[in-house]
């Protein structure tokens, strides 16, 4: 079924909301009731992000392809399946979504609507784990996308919940939920001034990702046959 762009925007805004409200809300709570143990509240705040990805995924997939993340939109405009004017909207409103989601939680948690994080995340360290998470994420899309479609809310949710744990930037993988964090100075925030370095990151583990699997998961060519 063919959704217009009308609603296909509507959806990636929602999708992307959806998603930050609940990595930032998930956040705020984890830290209210973990009593300062770090690896609890990253923990409760890593369930509720796979949880809530398994679910706008399965969603707004059928709608516009549930991207809510920009380096995958870029990413399908490089496979041809987004034109640029389409590609461009879906980050506009992703982006925009996305800060109305952190805006969100703060209401509801009764803290200021805007604010600007105060958590410094840079270094190569950061970086590295900001390339290998958009790397594994667009892996990780792309691989159900050609051998298993129904999987991919399934996939994508555990890679996330995964990823927060293996990488040291604990896997934004995401420029729009970048962005919107530092409006957020919580337990999920980040820095502004951090927030280049990770977005450039994340574009070039999106586009490794990319240019590696269009090469893996290629149809071998059929050799020729030999005329006798």
């Amino acid at each position: 079924m063919n959704f217009d762009l009308t609603r296909r925007l509507t959806a990636e805004a929602l999708g992307t909301f959806i998603l930050v409200m609940a990595v930032v809300g998930s956040g705020i709570m984890a830290a209210k009731l973990a009593g300062g143990n770090q690896a609890i509240a990253l923990l409760c705040n890593t369930l509720a992000t796979g949880a809530v990805l398994f679910v706008i995924i399965t969603i707004f997939a059928p709608i516009s392809g549930a991207h809510f993340n920009p380096a995958v939109s870029l990413v399908m405009l490089l496979r041809g399946e987004l034109d640029r004017r389409t590609t461009l909207a879906y980050i506009a409103v992703q982006i925009v979504g996305g800060c109305l989601g952190a805006v969100a939680a703060h209401l509801m948690f009764g803290l200021d609507l805007l604010q600007f994080g105060s958590t410094a995340r840079t270094g190569l360290g950061q970086w590295v784990g900001e390339f290998i998470a958009t790397f594994g994420l667009v892996a990780t899309i792309l691989g159900c996308i050609r051998f298993k479609p129904e999987a991919v809310a399934t996939a994508v949710g555990l890679y996330i919940t995964s990823a927060y744990w293996f990488t040291a930037s604990t896997s934004f993988a995401n420029p729009a939920v970048t962005i919107a964090r530092s409006l957020s100075d919580t337990f999920a925030g980040i820095a502004p001034g951090d927030v280049p370095g990770f977005i450039v990151a994340e574009l070039l583990g999106a586009f490794a990702a990319a240019v590696v699997f269009a090469w893996l998961f290629a149809s071998p060519a059929v050799p020729a046959t030999k005329v006798k």
